[in-house]
């Protein structure tokens, strides 16, 4: 660099730290400022030689991530100068964590160390499906130890996504869905509406830049009739409100990019069709008490000019939203007979909706009340499902992504206490929302005091009973019902439980089985049957004993094998070269061989073929894709064309996922035939309710002249589980002859 250069980049750096103290949101007393310019210097030392793919000094990211997390989330001190060194470890060997915590002390080096953590497996790229997905729980863990990690890294994205356009374009798409998929939810989940936003635009942007570039066209032309309109809509309720002797101010809001284009979708409708494409918004100022009254008045004031949508108000003031959002929306109609949005907020309530989780903190500070917050219930919630060491972080972290999104509905417990769930949640979310072991002893749900499945669809305002029972256990099926990650991570876990015992029972029939055989029973063995089945642990091995779908036949052929000494060696030979990674006999891992590909929520087999852009494989997580010419093609969720295909074209998308096959369940149908007896159709359902492996799913009896007909279907794991209760219900007085059908 020319000594001209210099002085310019001295120049602008000098600026930029001005800038830097002077938009803080938090007021800043000496001692921070000291701490702030401590970093800022240690930022532009450990970055002197650095510069980024647009050709600037590498120095000005940290700044603008600082500049950020300083006004437009408006953290602390120890925030901005985690902020202005946040890539000094990642980017500097000569720079370590210990170095960082001796200069600057605990809590910094902490924060540092956590966005160091987050860099470094962000690097690793989409190679692997489980390493992003374990990155992101890992990141998501930081929440409950210091949220400011996961808010800097917010504010990191958010200053990579503005200056993108340096970047190559595969490097654009994989940024911006990376974005779309993990960093806008978890921005609107922590209360950053307008960077989740901006977010979200810019995601569209480089994965779908004709649409970003045609409906940002089309708001630019429209700008001008928006303003015009607002104004019009203001100077028919100024006079009511300043009549009133209310201290307000009035401004307009457009609907994202992102937004407009989602409805426009969903709806199937064009963007002149999109009616709120534009919000305007009344922001009054009020003490703590006397926020409700007003929003109610001015509520009335509007209401009294133009007609208003019933179905569409939302009052966010008597129940908060949970990433503590506050606001009274309604829909009215406008001049020139329009669809214009209201939201009616105090300044309290808009500096919380603007600066999301540091303005909350900052009020909560101020309440004497032990109120319950939203906010540290749901982080504690999201800590519970995190350290669940029984999760597969893949599906943890696409539970998780579509929780964070969910909108909210409100319903009640049989008391009248106020529940939020997400929208789309079913009784067996409800049940485990309310406590687990509720959850798990589950047998039905009354919706408004009316039996409902498990899988209804609840809505505001129904009143949930839930039905429990000591027999009851977790299905496979309830998966299907529950739609929250604490739900499916409750269900799974007692799955698994499940599987530990069959297991245990099948390592006992295993050992039965080879001594009936003369084969003796060591490790050895084990691993010699792991390898010939292809299998990973010797739990799946005595699980799969346990369930019967590795039998007596199968065990044979594998003796025969074993024979054969040429074969035998062969098969040796082979094993070298297998990719099968055989386990510890110990270790007491499940895992489940992916080999069936299943579509819809009925769980079809139907053709497909591969995806060429992401390859997939067994066992990832994946979707269906109709296309015109080549039937059903399957896509990695994280597949670069993920984002765009669900985005204009989510009609053609069809839910799929891998199964393993030796763990289906099938469907029976057994016809009996006897006499007819006093309470013999109780004792028939009383003994297969007593096998908790056994789903009975319809039951049929007639009875002519002292006879009687009956059959019943159910859902089984195994055919040795209906050979079992076949020879139970024989035994019954009364049934003269059983088939199954």
């Amino acid at each position: 660099m020319s000594t001209d250069e210099i002085k310019i980049e001295k120049k602008a750096l000098a600026k930029e730290y001005k800038e830097l103290l002077k938009i803080s949101y938090q007021s800043l007393n000496k001692d921070d400022k000291k701490l702030i310019r401590k970093a800022f210097d240690y930022a532009v030392n450990a970055h002197q030689f650095q510069k980024r793919k647009s050709g600037e000094a590498y120095i000005f990211h940290p700044i603008s991530v600082a500049k950020i997390v300083a006004s437009e989330i408006g953290l602390d001190a120890i925030s901005i100068a985690s902020a202005l060194i946040h890539d000094v470890v990642e980017d500097n060997s000569d720079h370590s964590i210990e170095r960082i915590k001796k200069e600057f002390g605990t809590n910094i080096s902490k924060i540092v160390d956590g966005l160091t953590k987050i860099g470094k497996l962000n690097s690793k790229g989409y190679t692997d499906v489980s390493i992003q997905a374990e990155n992101y729980r890992k990141m998501l863990l930081t929440l409950n130890e210091d949220i400011r990690v996961i808010i800097i890294k917010i504010a990191d994205r958010l200053h990579n996504m503005q200056t993108l356009s340096s970047m190559p374009y595969e490097k654009q798409v994989q940024k911006a869905s990376e974005t779309l998929y993990i960093y806008a939810p978890l921005a609107h989940r922590i209360g950053l509406y307008n960077i989740k936003t901006e977010l979200e635009d810019l995601g569209l942007k480089y994965t779908n830049s004709d649409v970003y570039e045609n409906i940002s066209k089309k708001l630019l032309e429209s700008r001008k009739d928006q303003e015009e309109y607002i104004k019009k809509f203001n100077s028919i309720i100024i006079s009511t409100l300043t009549k009133e002797r209310l201290k307000y101010s009035i401004k307009g809001r457009t609907k994202s990019i992102f937004s407009i284009n989602n409805k426009m979708i969903k709806q199937g409708i064009s963007f002149d069709e999109v009616y709120d494409k534009f919000a305007v918004r009344i922001i009054y100022k009020s003490k703590p008490e006397k926020e409700k009254f007003i929003a109610w008045k001015i509520y009335s004031i509007v209401t009294d000019h133009f007609t208003p949508n019933p179905t569409r108000l939302r009052d966010w003031i008597s129940a908060p939203k949970s990433t503590g959002y506050e606001a009274l929306h309604i829909t009215v109609v406008g001049p020139k007979s329009k669809w214009v949005e209201v939201q009616i907020r105090s300044e309290r309530m808009d500096e919380i909706a603007e600066k999301g989780y540091a303005a909350h903190y900052k009020y909560k500070q101020n309440e004497n009340n032990d109120t319950n917050d939203n906010l540290d219930t749901w982080i504690n919630k999201l800590q519970e499902a995190l350290e669940n060491p029984e999760t597969n972080a893949v599906d943890f972290v696409e539970q998780f992504k579509l929780n964070l999104y969910a909108k909210e509905i409100f319903v009640f417990t049989p008391t009248g206490d106020l529940k939020s769930l997400p929208k789309g949640a079913t009784p067996l979310d409800f049940a485990f929302a309310i406590h687990t072991e509720i959850g798990l002893k589950t047998r039905g749900a009354k919706v408004n005091g009316k039996l409902v499945p498990l899988n209804r669809v609840l809505s505001s305002g129904d009143r949930i009973e839930i039905l429990t029972s000591d027999k009851i256990k977790p299905s496979s099926n309830w998966l299907d019902y529950a739609t929250t990650a604490r739900a499916k991570s409750k269900i799974k876990s007692t799955l698994n439980e499940e599987k530990k015992i069959l297991s245990e029972e099948g390592k006992e029939i295993l050992r039965r089985k080879l001594r009936h055989l003369k084969i003796k029973f060591n490790d050895s063995i084990i691993l010699d049957l792991q390898k010939y089945f292809k299998l990973t642990t010797s739990q799946d091995l005595f699980y799969r004993v346990g369930i019967n779908t590795i039998d007596n036949e199968k065990l044979k052929k594998f003796i025969s094998s074993r024979s054969n000494k040429f074969l035998s060696f062969l098969k040796k030979r082979i094993s070298r070269n297998e990719k099968i990674k055989i386990n510890d006999n110990d270790q007491n891992e499940i895992t489940s061989k992916f080999d069936s590909l299943v579509f819809g929520n009925d769980e079809e087999k139907l053709d497909y073929k591969s995806a060429s852009c992401c390859n997939p494989i067994a066992g990832d997580k994946v979707f269906g894709f109709v296309t015109i010419n080549d039937g059903i093609k399957i896509h990695k969720k994280n597949c670069p064309n993920s984002v765009s295909l669900q985005s204009n074209y989510d009609y053609r998308i069809i839910k799929a996922k891998w199964i393993d096959s030796s763990q289906e369940e099938f469907t029976v149908k057994i016809e009996l035939i006897g006499i007819d007896k006093m309470g013999l159709v109780n004792n028939i359902t009383k003994v297969i309710s007593e096998n908790m492996n056994i789903n009975m799913k319809r039951l049929n009896f007639e009875t002519d002249s002292g006879t009687f007909k009956g059959d019943i279907l159910m859902s089984v794991k195994t055919n040795l589980e209906a050979t079992k209760l076949i020879k139970k219900l024989k035994v019954l007085n009364g049934i003269e002859k059983i088939k199954r059908t």
